[in-house]
C-alpha cells in the first residue's frame, strides 16, 4: 500500500513518528513528507534518513497540526495519500497541569486533520491512540478518546480510518525505562509509583510493525487493540533491570515509592468493560467495535469545545469532553485547580 504512494507523517521527529518514518521509506513511497513542530527534532530525523541515502524523495514541513491553513496547503501542494498520525502530547502529569494545550492539540487538532483528510479523499489515516484513552482518568488520555472519536466520525468509504491503541513503548522519549537507566546510573533510588501498579509494553519496533499493519487492514472506521500478552508490574521491571546493570536491589540501589501520579491509574487496559472486541484477519490485532457517531452532534460540541479551549475556559471544556466523553472521571488535582480557577 505504502509502494509509490504519497505518504504525510505527523510527530515526524518524534520517537514514534522517526521510526516509522525509517520504516516507510523502506516500502518505497512517492514522496515522504515529514511534519513536526520541533524544529530540532524536524531536522534530526531528515539528516537521519539523508544520510543514510535513502532514495526516496522527502519533504520536511515545520509547523502544526493544529494550523488548519498549513494542512490545507499540505493537501493542495503534495495531495498526500496516506496519512500516519503519530503527533501527540503523551505525558501525563505534564498533561494535567496544561489541560487547555493536550485538549488543542491532541483532541482538536486531530479532529481537524481528520476533517481535511476526508475532504480531501486521503486513501487512509491511521492514528497511534493510547491505553489512557480506554475509560479515562486523565486529560491525556480523554484527549485521546475524543480523538479516536473524531476518527469514527470523519471515516467513509474513500478515507478509511483507523485508530491503535499502544501500550507503554520501550526506547521512546518518555518511556519509563529510559528514566530507570539515568536514575541506576545515577546510583539510585530508582522511583516507581506504586508496588502495584501495571503497564503493557512492546519494543519500539513491535509498535512501528503493529502501525503499518493496522493501517492495512480494511474496514472505514477501525479502533484496533494488539495482543501485548499480560502487563508488567513496573516494580518488578525496576528490580529486573536493576539486577541486570549488576547491583544488588537495596543494598547498593534502593526503590522508593512515589504514589500515584494525577491522571495516573493502577492498572490500564485495552478495552473497557462495555466495549465489544472482535477478531480480525490477523492474530496481532482485534478490532474494538466502534460506536455510534451523530455527526451534526458531534460537530456542535467540537465547535464548542474549541470555543472553551479559545478562551481558557477550562469549567466550559471539561464540560463539553464529558458529554463527548461520558465515561471520564477528572482527576483530584484536576478538580483543585478547576475550584481554584472559580474562587
Amino acid at each position: 500500500m505504502i509502494s509509490g504512494s504519497t505518504v504525510l507523517v505527523t510527530g515526524a521527529g518524534g520517537s514514534i513518528g522517526s521510526a516509522l518514518a525509517k520504516a516507510i521509506v523502506e516500502y518505497a513511497p512517492q514522496l515522504l513528507i515529514l511534519l513536526d513542530q520541533s524544529e530540532h527534532n524536524l531536522y534530526q530525523i531528515e539528516t537521519d534518513l539523508r544520510t543514510n541515502r535513502v532514495s526516496v524523495p522527502i519533504v520536511s514541513v515545520l509547523g502544526d497540526i493544529c494550523n488548519e491553513e498549513l494542512i490545507s496547503e499540505i493537501h493542495k501542494r503534495y495531495h498526500p495519500n496516506l496519512i500516519y498520525h503519530a503527533a501527540a502530547f503523551k505525558h501525563v502529569p505534564l498533561m494535567e497541569r496544561n489541560p487547555v494545550a493536550a485538549i488543542q492539540n491532541n483532541a482538536l487538532g486531530t479532529n481537524a486533520l481528520a476533517r481535511a483528510a476526508h475532504k480531501h479523499r486521503v486513501e487512509m489515516m491511521t492514528m497511534v491512540s493510547t491505553d489512557k484513552a480506554v475509560s479515562p482518568r486523565s486529560i491525556m488520555g480523554a484527549s485521546k478518546r475524543i480523538a479516536e472519536l473524531a476518527l469514527v466520525r470523519w471515516a467513509s468509504e474513500e478515507t478509511r480510518m483507523s485508530s491503535l491503541r499502544l501500550g507503554n513503548v520501550y526506547g521512546t522519549a518518555g518511556s519509563v525505562v529510559k528514566i530507570f537507566v539515568q536514575q541506576i546510573l545515577a546510583g539510585g533510588p530508582v522511583t516507581v509509583t506504586h508496588a502495584e501498579a501495571t503497564r503493557y509494553f512492546l519494543t519500539l519496533q513491535e509498535a512501528v510493525d503493529l502501525i503499518v499493519l493496522a493501517s492495512e487492514l480494511p474496514g472505514e472506521a477501525n479502533i484496533l487493540i494488539p495482543d501485548l500478552g499480560k502487563p508488567l508490574k513496573i516494580l518488578d521491571l525496576a528490580s529486573r533491570m536493576i539486577k541486570e546493570a549488576g547491583f544488588d536491589v537495596e543494598k547498593e540501589i534502593p526503590i522508593t515509592f512515589t504514589g500515584l501520579r494525577p491522571g495516573d491509574k493502577m492498572t490500564e487496559h485495552l478495552a473497557s468493560p462495555g466495549e465489544t472486541v472482535e477478531p480480525t484477519d490477523d492474530p496481532r490485532l482485534s478490532r474494538v467495535k466502534v460506536p455510534e457517531i451523530y455527526p451534526d452532534r458531534f460537530d456542535i460540541l467540537m465547535v464548542n469545545l474549541t470555543s472553551a479551549v479559545d478562551r481558557r475556559d477550562l469549567p466550559a471544556m471539561l464540560e463539553t469532553m464529558r458529554c463527548i466523553v461520558p465515561e471520564y472521571e477528572p482527576s483530584d488535582s484536576l478538580l483543585d485547580s478547576l475550584e481554584g480557577a472559580s474562587t
